[in-house]
């Protein structure tokens, strides 16, 4: 289901009746605020680099200021993006829905920047660091953030000595394990999912919809185009997050209110 004129309805019917909500959200989440998707940020100094050759525990051993400046600049860019209007329907929509909760990809960190309360990040956060060797936490207000794109050191940890990473996942390291299994047993437990601005090509992440779908919720897919997803999902709503969100919350309280 399709139609611009029946997809929105239909999908805040399904959001009205679900006692819990699931909302998975990936990088054309983010996109929509301006930062790069992660493939696409290798910009200027970085773009002589393949952006996998930056993001695994060898590249940051072999060459840990390069990969820490390229984070660090990744992170400037978060900090000066304004979260579009979708970041603030999905906040809305929390006082519209008896439970509601946010599965990500994005490690930007804008979901809980506007007042998202029930956030979970499969893959980190260029907002929070800890250590290389022991992963000991690491203030993130004392992380060096350089006004260029330039390589930076890593500080050290003050109990180890370790150099500091951002606390992202890289490539061949396993998802957080607490996070993850609450997110698969809300995916299988939730009556309604969300899935807004994700390919549906990064495993395992693109298993949730697929778990909600077989435990009997309603999948709603939001994307300007066709992905992996869409054939899984029962309303399909084509358009960008940041004018399709604040669409269903309107419609929801519209009916709220008759």
């Amino acid at each position: 289901m399709n139609s611009d004129g029946v997809a929105i309805p239909a999908a805040a019917r399904a959001l009205r009746a679900a006692p819990r909500v699931v909302v998975a959200t990936g990088a054309g989440m983010s996109q929509d605020s301006g930062i790069p998707t992660f493939r696409d940020a290798a910009r200027g100094l970085w773009a002589r680099y393949d952006p996998e050759e930056l993001a695994t525990e060898a590249a940051f051993r072999r060459h840990p200021a390069r990969v820490f400046g390229w984070y660090a600049w990744r992170r400037r860019l978060v900090h000066a993006a304004t979260p579009h209007a979708g970041y603030h329907a999905l906040v809305a929509l929390e006082g519209l829905v008896p439970e509601l909760a946010i599965v990500t990809q994005n490690v930007d960190g804008l979901h809980t920047r506007v007042g998202s309360r029930r956030v979970l990040e499969l893959h980190g956060s260029l907002e929070r660091f800890s250590c290389l060797d022991a992963r000991h936490p690491f203030p993130a207000e004392r992380a060096p953030e350089p006004a260029a794109d330039t390589e930076c050191e890593p500080p050290r940890c003050e109990q180890c000595g370790s150099p500091v990473r951002p606390d992202v996942v890289w490539f061949g390291e396993m998802l957080p394990e607490r996070v993850t299994a609450e997110a698969w047993a809300l995916a299988a437990s939730c009556r309604a999912m969300l899935v807004v601005g994700t390919s549906g090509l990064v495993q395992p992440a693109a298993q949730l919809p697929l778990i909600a779908r077989e435990a009997g919720a309603t999948v709603i897919e939001v994307n300007p185009d066709p992905t992996e997803l869409s054939d899984a999902a029962h309303i399909v709503c084509r358009g960008r997050a940041g004018a399709v969100l604040p669409a269903l919350v309107a419609a929801l309280t519209q009916g709220a209110t008759q």
